[in-house]
C-alpha cells in the first residue's frame, strides 16, 4: 500500500524524523490559508499523488508571494499530471501539500529496502540526492553505499554514521545525520514498511538535515497490525479493478499488454508472465488466484480481465497441488458460461486429478484450447491471440 508525501511525513514526524513543516490542502483557499499559516515565504505548493517525477510534470512549484500560492494551487488542483510513473494517462490532482521553502545547501539520497539476495533489511544512501535512483545504478553505481542490517541488532548508530559519512556529510554533522538515519529505519521497521526512501535528503545551509520528499510503502500482508496506516488509503490512486480484485483475495496488477493471465501462485505467474514475452507477445496483467480459488474468485477474475479493451486473449495456467485440477475445472468452465466469453481461452491444468480437470473442460460445450506444457500454452495463447480481431 501507498501513502501520499505528506502522509509519510506525519508519519516521519511521529517517529521523530526532522521534515519541513507543511499542510494538506484540498482547495485554493486552503492553500493560500496554509501559506499565511506556515509564516513568511517562500512556499512550495506540491500535487499529491501516487507517482515519482512530479517537479518534471509542473506539480511542484515554488512561490514567493501569497498571489503566487493562489496561482500555483488553481494550476495544479484538477489538472492531469502526467509523470514517468504515471503512464501517459497520468492521474488527476485533487489534494497540494503547501510547504515552506528550504535553503539546500546539498541533496542525498537514502532509502530502506529488502535485498533479497541477502535476506536482509538493506539502508541505501547515495550523493546523487534528486536523481532516480536506478539512473545512479546505472550509470554511477560506486556512488551508492549500502548497509547490511542485522535484525536482531538493528541499524547501528556506527552504521548510521558511516553511511552518512560515505556520501559527503560534514562531520559536524554526522552525529546528526546518524540519529536521521536511525530514526527512518525505526519507522520502517516500525510501520512493517515494504519501502522508505527520502530523494532528496537535503543538508540545510543552517546544517540541517531533512527529508525535503519522502515516499513510504507498506506491506498488505502486515495491515492487520496497523489500523492506523490502514486508514490512509487512497483509493482514488488506485486501479478500481485491482480495488475490485482485492474484495475477492485476488492479486491482480494491469499491465500494457493483450494476453490475460489467471494463474494460481505468485512464482507461477511470474513465469507465466516470461514465457508469454519469450514467444513474442505481453501479458496485459498479473492475476494470482491463491491456493484455493472457488468458482466466484474465477468468475470475479475473468470479469475484471475482460474490461481491459486491449484483451485479445486469456491464459489459465493452473498448477493443482493444494486445490484439485477438476474443482478449478469446474469453476473455469461455470466462470466462461456466465461471463460469456469474448476472446479464446487457452488453459493448461498440472497436478492433482488433472486427468479429471482435462476431462471436464473437454466436455464442457465451451471453445476451450487445451495445453500441456508451459511453452504449448504460450505458443497457442500467443497465436489466438494474433488471430483474434
Amino acid at each position: 500500500m501507498k501513502v501520499h508525501e505528506y502522509q509519510g511525513k506525519e508519519i516521519l514526524r511521529a517517529y521523530g524524523v526532522a521534515t519541513p513543516r507543511g499542510e494538506v490542502c484540498f482547495s485554493v483557499e486552503e492553500a493560500v490559508a496554509a501559506a499565511e499559516q506556515l509564516g513568511s515565504g517562500p512556499w512550495v505548493v506540491k500535487a499529491q499523488i501516487h507517482a515519482g517525477g512530479r517537479g518534471k510534470g509542473g506539480g511542484v512549484r515554488l512561490a514567493r508571494s501569497a498571489d503566487e500560492v493562489r496561482q500555483h494551487a488553481a494550476d495544479i488542483l484538477g489538472m492531469t499530471l502526467i509523470t514517468h510513473q504515471t503512464g501517459p494517462e497520468g492521474k488527476i490532482v485533487k489534494r497540494l501539500l503547501v510547504e515552506e521553502g528550504a535553503d539546500i545547501e546539498r541533496e542525498f539520497y537514502v532509502g530502506i529496502v529488502v535485498d533479497r539476495s541477502a535476506q536482509r533489511v538493506v539502508v541505501m544512501a547515495s550523493s546523487e540526492g534528486g536523481t532516480e535512483i536506478e539512473e545512479v545504478a546505472a550509470q554511477t553505481p560506486e556512488k551508492i553505499h549500502k548497509a547490511i542490517v542485522d535484525p536482531v541488532a538493528g541499524l547501528t548508530r556506527e552504521q548510521a554514521k558511516d553511511l552518512a559519512a560515505k556520501i559527503g556529510l560534514p562531520d559536524t554533522v554526522l552525529d546528526h545525520a546518524a540519529e536521521f538515519l536511525l530514526g527512518l529505519y525505526r519507522v520502517y521497521w516500525g510501520t512493517d514498511a515494504s519501502l522508505a526512501e527520502i530523494n532528496p535528503l537535503i543538508l540545510t545551509t543552517d546544517n540541517k538535515v531533512l527529508a525535503l520528499d519522502a515516499k513510504l510503502n507498506f506491506d498488505d500482508n502486515a495491515l492487520f497490525r496497523h489500523p492506523e496506516t490502514k486508514e490512509l488509503r487512497d483509493l482514488d490512486e488506485e486501479d478500481p479493478n485491482e480495488i475490485e480484485a482485492s474484495k475477492y483475495g485476488l492479486s491482480y496488477i494491469a499491465l500494457d499488454g493483450n494476453i490475460g493471465c489467471l494463474v494460481n501462485g505468485a512464482g507461477l505467474a511470474m513465469a507465466t508472465m516470461d514465457i508469454i514475452k519469450l514467444y513474442g507477445a505481453e501479458p496485459a496483467n498479473f492475476l494470482d488466484v491463491g491456493g484455493g480459488a472457488t468458482t466466484e474468485q474465477v468468475t470475479e477474475a475473468f470479469v475484471i480481465m475482460m474490461r481491459n479493451p486491449n484483451l485479445k486473449a486469456i491464459l489459465v495456467n493452473i498448477f493443482g497441488g493444494i486445490m484439485r485440477c477438476d474443482v478449478i475445472a469446474d469453476g473455469l468452465v461455470n466462470a466462461a458460461k456466465e461471463v460469456h466469453l469474448s476472446v479464446p481461452l487457452v488453459v493448461r491444468l498440472e497436478g492433482t486429478n488433472v486427468v479429471q480437470g482435462r476431462e471436464i473442460i473437454a466436455n464442457s460445450g465451451i471453445e476451450i484450447t487445451s495445453a500441456t506444457t508451459m511453452a504449448d500454452a504460450a505458443e497457442k495463447v500467443v497465436a489466438a491471440a494474433r488471430g483474434h480481431r
